[in-house]
């Protein structure tokens, strides 16, 4: 059930955020030390994941500040869940949407996106993320008066969503009782935002940025830094204290034992979170309160880029 329950609100945009945080007790006892695992339940956003938090954020500011008015249709490039939040978020204000996306993004993603009347535009599967980024900027540079692109990867109001949301949200339910917070990164916004809101808080709780161990990896929305276009809002001085990499395989295996011993049916990119929370417990030992995030629902994944168990990574 969701925190929402139970309220009466003017606009879907109302019932982005405030989601619950759940704790992990199959993965604490992976960890095998007395420690705490909690997750932030991103997928009870009405989007279904994390990302609505950041585009919500990345409109509302644009609208405010006149980079996005009447006359505007709003571009950016997108593996999926950013691309469902802003294609929710247009619907709801009459936005129009277009999404460059790789063209080997899941079945579900495509169909989601599109039922909100959103355009998609193809960019290369063999490019991935970085393709679809250098596509939309150059739709954008040939007909700027055409378009607001909010360009996820460079914009603050992606993080901003986080250090105003996110991050009070965890204090808010735990306090001065977390130790250790540890997610994914990809645009980065969630551990930007988050993260320096934490150390705000009290600059002793550690901050882990998890990502692929490889550039070819099975771990859709999560970025190989080394082997990509790092981020604008990357700057992780002073807020992140440890990179973490991240084998595809294990991260799957987290996933799957979420959803038989946790009942929470959730995607990869959750699994290498929850995989990486366990790692910072053990490491951390007795007394540890790891915070992490679980960014969307398994379903978004019943097709997948053809990602199967026999694949050679």
């Amino acid at each position: 059930m969701s925190l929402h329950s139970n309220q009466r609100v003017d606009s879907i945009l109302d019932l982005i955020g405030s989601t619950p945080l759940i704790r992990l007790r199959a993965a604490e006892k992976r960890a095998g030390v007395k420690a705490e695992i909690w997750a932030k339940c991103e997928f009870e956003n009405p989007g279904g994941s994390v990302k609505d938090r950041a585009a919500r954020q990345m409109v509302l500011d644009a609208l405010d500040d006149g980079r996005l008015g009447p006359d505007k249709i709003l571009i950016d490039s997108t593996s999926g869940n950013t691309g469902v939040a802003y294609s929710m978020i247009g619907a709801a204000l009459g936005i129009p949407i277009q999404l460059v996306m790789p063209a080997n993004v899941s079945v579900a993603r495509k169909n989601i996106t599109t039922a909100y009347g959103t355009k998609i535009i193809y960019s290369s599967e063999m490019e991935g993320s970085d393709g679809a980024i250098h596509k939309a900027r150059e739709i954008v540079a040939a007909d700027p008066e055409r378009y607001f692109f909010p360009d996820q990867y460079s914009n603050p109001s992606n993080w901003r969503a986080h250090y105003l949301g996110t991050g009070v949200e965890i204090i808010e339910l735990l306090g001065e009782r977390i130790t250790h917070f540890a997610t994914g990164i990809g645009t980065t916004g969630t551990i930007m935002g988050t993260g320096r809101r934490l150390k705000e808080y009290r600059p002793s709780i550690e901050v882990i940025a998890i990502q692929p161990d490889d550039a070819l990896h099975g771990l859709e929305g999560l970025k190989h830094l080394a082997s990509s276009i790092v981020p604008a809002i990357w700057q992780p001085e002073g807020v992140v204290d440890q990179m973490l990499e991240m084998p595809t395989d294990e991260a799957w295996d987290a996933a799957d034992m979420l959803v038989r011993e946790e009942a929470l049916f959730i995607g990869h990119s959750a699994g290498a979170n929850v995989a990486g929370a366990i790692r910072v417990a053990r490491e951390a030992g007795d007394g540890a309160v790891v915070v992490t995030v679980l960014p969307d629902r398994g379903d978004r994944y019943f097709q997948p880029m053809k990602w199967e168990r026999h694949y050679v990574w």
